[in-house]
């Protein structure tokens, strides 16, 4: 009498194909958006603040003009949404630092989700919160009576947002260089020193002969310039354009870098 032996059933073969765009999710980006605009610290500076900062220095200008007759309150409103857009994106950039600190990072490399993923879903998330930040300023400009061509609302808003990428970028680079304890001291005033030295605050023009050459030097002059031009009627500077590149550069190179030396020791 002979036996058989029993034949194993076959298991099916877990599938390992990546997901989709690395795992780009928009119901991971909603949830990312969601907890971004219920931090209230965040939305108050990055909201509230720029307008309070538009009633108290551009209103008391109201009915003084450019030189092309356009108003100052318009050029004080375009600055401080550069401003205001320049905040939201870093802000939101610099929230990894705080997920390294809490392991959230070793999380995610246990999930499909790539890491080209993870920092599109931040940089999305950053860039959602600047365009809201523009929005706001322009409306709280419009409602204190702020009159200019709908072609320069338009123009300028658009290069108020796009040039914040190189804040997201920044952000970024400040929350994989830092640890989560200091990275929003850091921020804030980094932000406000920039700020006064690219020409949100004050003109440029109205700064010493020395910190005018600064100023054209550092990351938010590129910014400034491009966003006011709709409005001054300078055209398009290419030295600008170069300012708002090679800053987009260095910071998104050094992002990337700190990146991989992050997620090369999860």
């Amino acid at each position: 009498m002979t036996t058989s032996t029993p034949t194993r059933a076959a298991v099916p073969e877990p599938d390992r194909r990546l997901p989709a765009l690395g795992g780009f999710s928009p119901s991971v980006l909603r949830i990312e958006l969601r907890r971004v605009l219920r931090n209230r610290r965040t939305l108050a500076f990055t909201l509230i603040m720029p307008g309070v900062f538009f009633l108290i220095f551009g209103l008391p200008q109201g009915g003084q003009s450019l030189d092309n007759g356009r108003p100052v309150t318009a050029y004080v409103m375009i600055s401080l949404a550069v401003y205001a857009a320049m905040v939201a994106t870093t802000s939101a950039g610099g929230a990894v630092a705080t997920e390294r600190a809490l392991g959230w990072s070793r999380q995610l490399r246990l999930t499909p989700l790539r890491p080209a993923a993870y920092v599109a879903t931040k940089l999305v998330t950053a860039m959602t919160l600047g365009l809201l930040a523009v929005v706001v300023e322009f409306l709280v400009g419009a409602a204190a009576g702020v009159r200019i061509p709908a072609y320069v609302w338009l123009l300028s808003g658009l290069a108020a947002w796009i040039g914040s990428l190189v804040f997201a970028a920044f952000g970024l680079f400040i929350g994989y260089l830092l640890p989560a304890e200091n990275v929003m001291q850091f921020i804030g005033p980094i932000l406000a020193v920039l700020a006064m030295f690219g020409g949100l605050f004050v003109p440029v023009e109205v700064l010493p002969e020395v910190l005018q050459q600064v100023a054209k030097f550092t990351p938010v002059y590129g910014m400034g310039v491009l966003a006011r031009a709709p409005l001054t009627g300078e055209g398009v500077s290419l030295a600008a354009v170069a300012n708002l590149v090679g800053w987009g550069l260095v910071f998104g190179v050094g992002a990337a870098r700190l990146f991989r030396r992050d997620t090369a020791r999860v």
